[in-house]
């Protein structure tokens, strides 16, 4: 597994310095991260390494204080190998690395948009996408059994 060990699966500068709208806030190429690292905090498949850094933040976000996007913007909008645990570092290069996430959140989320930059922040939108991901995970759990 040692690919997974260093992986980066998404970075928010990648996506800001890119295509990015420029009718946007930069903000908004945090979301799509901050929502699937939110999905990892609410099943617990967090680093201990995560954990020891962002412990407030974890507690802030399972309470709903802290957005998807405000999550994500705390880490630079990085996420990489060293947020996960072993079970979700195989889940995210998985869903994530292999581009499944980002079909699922374009289909789920951003359809009806003129890209993955204009859905909006809300606990709405995190629980239509967190649905998604844990039926994936769920899939996923049964194909490496």
């Amino acid at each position: 597994m040692p690919a997974i060990q260093k992986t980066i699966y998404d970075n928010a500068k990648n996506h800001f310095l890119g295509n990015f709208p420029e009718s946007l806030p930069i903000e908004q190429a945090y979301l799509h991260i901050g929502m699937f690292l939110g999905w990892v905090i609410e099943n617990e498949l967090y680093s201990e390494y995560f954990e020891e850094e962002a412990g407030t933040e974890i507690y802030r976000f399972m309470r709903r204080e802290l957005s998807c996007t405000i999550l994500s913007e705390i880490w630079d909008g990085y996420l990489g190998h060293e947020l996960f645990n072993h079970e979700g570092n195989l889940f995210a290069y998985y869903y994530y690395g292999g581009g499944i996430y980002k079909k699922d959140y374009e289909k789920i989320l951003a359809e009806n948009l003129p890209s993955i930059y204009h859905v909006e922040d809300t606990w709405a939108n995190f629980d239509k996408i967190k649905a998604k991901i844990t039926e994936r995970f769920e899939d996923w759990k049964k194909l490496v059994e």
